[in-house]
Parts: C-alpha cells; sequence; structure tokens
C-alpha cells in the first residue's frame, strides 16, 4: 500500500478562399501592410523540464511585448544538438547550462570529438543556478561529501547534466567509480532513481536543479531523506579554478525538512545565440527580461535574475553578446 501510494505521488509530480483573398487584396491593397513578426526559436531540454517551462516563461513575455517576434519553443532531449543548431542557423536561441558550454568553446567533453567550431557562440544573458546537492538516505551514514565513499550511489544515464555533474565531482574528488559498493545509472524517467532510493537499493543521489523541487520534498516526507552539502575543500578548489561552476547556496526555507541554508555549488543556466544575432534586437529582448522580472520571479523563485555586475562576472570566459553586452553596460 505504502510503495503503491509512493509510485502515484512521484508518477503524478514527473509527470509549458481564394476568391476571398484576391478581393480582400483588391479592397484594401493601397492600405499600409504590416510587417509580419518574424519567428524566434528558442530550444529547450524536453517538455516538463525547468528548462522547458523557464522557455515558454520567456516566450510569453517575449510574444506580449514585441509585436513584431512570433517567439517559439522547441523542446528536445539533447542540448548539444540545441548548441549544434545555434551555431548553424536552425535556432535563434538555447538554454544551456555554463558546464556545457565551457566544454563547447574548450572542445573538452562531450565535444571533444566533434568536429564543429562553436566559437561563435555568445551569451545574452544568465537565467538561473543549478545547484548541486546530495541526497542520502538517513540510515546510510552520511554526513558529508567524504562519506559517500563506499557507498550505494546512482550518477545518471551517461551524457545526463546529473553525469556531467557527478564526472566533475568525482574528477575533483580523485574517485573513480570502484570506489562505491554499488555506481548505478537509474535515470529519472519512471520514477526509477527515487523508487531505487526508498527501497534502500541505492543511498545516494545527486540532484542538479532549481529548488524548491517538489520531487526532492516527497523524498523528505515519504522517504526520510536529507540533504547534505557537496562543497569542500577539493571541490571549492574547482569551482574556483573553473569557470563552468559557481558557489551558490540552498536557502533555508527551500524545504521544511532543511531547516539551515546549505552551501553548494553547481552550473548557471544561460541563453545563449550566435555571434552574428542582429545586436539591436538582442538588446531589446535582454532589457524586456529585466524590465520584466517580476513575471519570471512570480513563475518561479529560482528566476531572480542576477544584477549587472554579476552578469559580467558570469559572462567573462562565455562571451557576452555585444547586443546583452550595451544593455549591461548601460542598464538602457
Amino acid at each position: 500500500m505504502f510503495m503503491n501510494k509512493l509510485t502515484d505521488h512521484f508518477a503524478g509530480i514527473r509527470c509549458l478562399n481564394s476568391g476571398i483573398l484576391v478581393f480582400t487584396v483588391m479592397l484594401f491593397g493601397w492600405m499600409p501592410v504590416a510587417v509580419h513578426a518574424f519567428d524566434l526559436l528558442i530550444g529547450t531540454d524536453e517538455s516538463g523540464t525547468f528548462s522547458h517551462f523557464t522557455g515558454r516563461t520567456l516566450c510569453r513575455v517575449i510574444n506580449s511585448e514585441m509585436a513584431d517576434v512570433n517567439c517559439t519553443v522547441m523542446p528536445g532531449a539533447d542540448e548539444i544538438n540545441h548548441l549544434t543548431n545555434v551555431q548553424g542557423g536552425s535556432l535563434d536561441m538555447a538554454l544551456t547550462d555554463t558546464h556545457l558550454l565551457y566544454d563547447a568553446f574548450n572542445k573538452t567533453g562531450p565535444f571533444e570529438f566533434l568536429d564543429i567550431n562553436y566559437a561563435d557562440l555568445r551569451t545574452l544573458a544568465p537565467l538561473y543556478d543549478i545547484p548541486y546537492s546530495l541526497i542520502v538516505r538517513d540510515d546510510a551514514a552520511i554526513t558529508s561529501l567524504n562519506d559517500l565513499k563506499g557507498k550505494r550511489f546512482n550518477a545518471g544515464p551517461a551524457g545526463s547534466s546529473q553525469r556531467l555533474a557527478v564526472e566533475a565531482l568525482l574528477k575533483a574528488k580523485s574517485w573513480s567509480r570502484s570506489d562505491f559498493t554499488l555506481f548505478d545509472e537509474l535515470p529519472p524517467s519512471q520514477s526509477q532513481d527515487t523508487m531505487a532510493f526508498c527501497h534502500g537499493t541505492i543511498q545516494a543521489i545527486l540532484h542538479t536543479g532549481v529548488h524548491p523541487d517538489p520531487v526532492l520534498q516527497q523524498l523528505f516526507t515519504l522517504c526520510n531523506a536529507r540533504m547534505v552539502s557537496v562543497f569542500d575543500d577539493e571541490t571549492g578548489k574547482m569551482v574556483a579554478e573553473n569557470a563552468a561552476f559557481w558557489e551558490t547556496d540552498i536557502a533555508a526555507d527551500a524545504y521544511p525538512a532543511v531547516p539551515e541554508a546549505i552551501k553548494s555549488f553547481g552550473t548557471r543556466v544561460v541563453l545563449v545565440v550566435s555571434e552574428d544575432f542582429d545586436a539591436a534586437t538582442a538588446r531589446k529582448i535582454v532589457k524586456l527580461i529585466y524590465i520584466r522580472q517580476d513575471r519570471l520571479k512570480s513563475a518561479h523563485p529560482a528566476l531572480t535574475l542576477f544584477e549587472a555586475a554579476d552578469v559580467k562576472e558570469s559572462a567573462a570566459d562565455m562571451r557576452l553578446h555585444p547586443g546583452a553586452d550595451g544593455y549591461f553596460s548601460t542598464n538602457d
């Protein structure tokens, strides 16, 4: 009964005529013709993800304020394809995290053997942080990141953002998969990872995503989960030396089961365009996003935009687009 209830909880959670035409042209042909709106295609993660939700929110703001733009979200499972399509012109923009963008610029990680040059990609604006947090079972005796060694750990499927985060963490700690009793690769689809956690098959999950997250709330409530900081000397050193990562805190009021703020690190999701994207349009879009930032924040607390100084810092190695740079330099 309990596990059926649990399954229902997670499934619910997982689960943004020619004749008339000729007459009209003859009748109104003398009138000025309005310029048609141009399509603005934004690549996001799959439907149901926070990336897709954010893309839809951005498009609603843009479409309500810019009469000459028709913003449309293009969801997909592969962020590498999104960056490739922005680079090639099939997409106008894409939401991607700084870890993946950094790898694209430096031909590392999943981009190491791709014969594509991503040097013309530019950041339009950072949108939200993706903190990393270690979720552990209460009976796993894990109170710090070092305690994770030797435990049953789910690293997520190969190529996923979760797995990229795990690989970065392992590199920082000089660990390998052999340092764990079980190094599983369960995906979040159909709640495979959370169910294994609640059954006790795995003892820890590295969560990568915004807060608050209703899935985590259910783990805290139904499976006696706890959150442990992943920030220590080794990961802190990695953050300081790698422009893809950022220090961040998980707020104390994010969950009832987390009474104190937890220091963490993670990546940022940024809006990416190509270098040849029209500078005036880029500036107009960024200005609109910031003028209407109350709408973003009301959509989700994680969409609290960054100050201009933070944007300039976050784009130092992420190559800010000239149109966006013009806005952040003058706030106009």
